[in-house]
């Protein structure tokens, strides 16, 4: 009997997706259900039917699996963020191995086995900043996160992601905003002052900087807010406004202006300071950042003689980490002010072997190859999207010996390594880091050597 939509039915759930759905079949149909795990057999009211697929939502465990969590969050089954909460932690990282080690060969064509995933030592309250936006509904103030595939607001003052102070600052911001009658930002309207709150924290040093990033020039009663931010928490090192006035989904704007304290907070990672100001790129889960940059310096496998090319540096932590065992270091961003915070961050920590060149990959391989300097191990850490053609086309006409490829979207890395062996180098290992616990994403550092006729180097 084929299953129709509203159906109430009973199944068992074999397999699991990489975003955490579980996976069912009845009467021949596939079902896909949220908040699931492999081995549950659960009651489930049938949502939507396609073809030879459906989408069901839970009712009820009838028969829980033992590779089931308790669920800790309250907004679990509302907010956009987690996918894994309903899971066992060790059981989403056998999940997330397996995808990546899936999607390599699917898209990839590259039958490699991963080495074993990095998982976190702390898979809760790892992340050091977090951007709460702000609405209110129905004269309730909302601060929290947007629901999935929605702009609505769900309001979560403690994310069990985000360090436990940051609720207490919130707090703060809320009484502020009664007190002197702050108006939220409306999006529909385009209307009201502030729109998001965002913090960071310092991991190392315990340093946060709060930034209010408002629709306008000014913040009112911005003194009174300080006072109290100040009095009641004293880690707190930079207080700043960011403006964003346009009509925009993006949440950080251009411009900064620190209205008190520090223009930045200082972090140390890979033994190195780091500054990290409200723009700055900086990995959202220090510990692991820690354990992807040095499976990256092994993968680089650097010598004395060896010079070491970072693209899409950001702020130079990757290539300053390894500037210890290189010759020398350059990095190439596009981004004028994280250039800046690159060569900050060299000085402050007194490496001499390391300099930063702002312009694209193409100019910038230009620029090197005119001044007589080859690059014999390159790093490369792009955005979800992957590299450019061009940029592929770049690292394969500056030949170097060794690929270091960071990647946090396994889809566009296997497409990206395909292309390079075509172009002469091939994936030698392969290691996925845990840097996201509870939610969908994988981060991978990939190591590809160049082809010899037959041999690697």
């Amino acid at each position: 009997m084929p299953i129709n939509k509203n159906d109430n039915i009973e199944m068992e759930i074999t397999a699991c997706t990489a975003q955490g759905d579980g996976i069912g079949h009845h009467e021949g149909m596939t079902v896909f259900v949220p908040r699931t795990a492999v081995g549950d057999v659960a009651q489930v009211h049938i949502l939507k039917v396609k073809g030879s697929y459906a989408f069901g939502k839970l009712i009820k465990v009838n028969k829980p699996s033992p590779l089931r969590a308790e669920i800790d969050c309250p907004v679990y089954s509302r907010c956009g963020g987690c996918s894994f909460r309903h899971i066992d932690y060790e059981q989403e990282l056998k999940i997330k191995q397996t995808e990546v080690g899936e999607i390599m060969k699917r898209i990839g064509h590259i039958d490699i086995e991963p080495k074993p995933i990095i998982g976190a030592k702390n898979p809760k309250r790892y992340r050091n900043k977090a951007q709460f936006p702000l609405s209110i509904d129905g004269g309730r103030l909302n601060m929290g996160f947007y629901a999935p595939h929605s702009h609505r607001v769900i309001d979560c003052r403690d994310c069990l992601l985000q360090p436990e102070g940051f609720s207490d600052i919130l707090g703060i911001f809320e009484k502020w905003i009664d007190d002197f009658e702050i108006s939220v930002y409306d999006e529909q309207a385009h209307r009201g002052i502030l729109r998001h709150i965002y913090i960071r924290q310092a991991r190392a040093t315990g340093e946060k900087l709060i930034c209010a990033v408002i629709n306008g020039d000014t913040l009112p009663h911005a003194q009174e807010l300080i006072s109290e931010l100040t009095k009641t928490d004293k880690d707190i090192k930079s207080i700043v406004i960011n403006i964003n006035r346009a009509r925009t989904n993006v949440i950080l704007g251009e411009k900064c202006i620190t209205l008190w304290g520090s223009d930045y907070i200082t972090d140390i990672l890979c033994s190195l300071k780091v500054r990290v100001s409200p723009l700055s790129f900086y990995q959202v889960n220090s510990e692991q950042a820690q354990a992807l940059y040095e499976k990256a310096a092994e993968y680089a496998a650097l010598s004395a003689e060896d010079i070491l090319l970072d693209v899409y540096c950001g702020a130079g932590t990757i290539g300053l980490s390894m500037a210890k065992s290189a010759k020398q270091v350059i990095g190439i961003e596009i981004v004028s002010q994280a250039v800046e915070d690159a060569k900050i961050n060299a000085e402050i920590n007194k490496i001499k072997n390391a300099r930063f060149i702002c312009a694209d990959a193409a100019r910038a391989a230009e620029q090197l190859k005119k001044e007589g300097v080859k690059p014999n191990v390159i790093v490369v850490d792009p955005p979800r999207k992957g590299c450019s053609s061009d940029l592929l086309n770049t690292i394969a006409r500056m030949n170097p010996a060794r690929l270091v490829y960071i990647s946090c979207n396994p889809a566009t890395l296997a497409r990206d390594c395909a292309i390079l062996d075509k172009k002469g180098y091939k994936v030698k290992a392969l290691t996925p880091v845990d840097m996201f616990p509870s939610t969908a994403h994988v981060e991978t550092v990939v190591q590809l050597v160049r082809k010899k006729p037959d041999t690697y180097l």
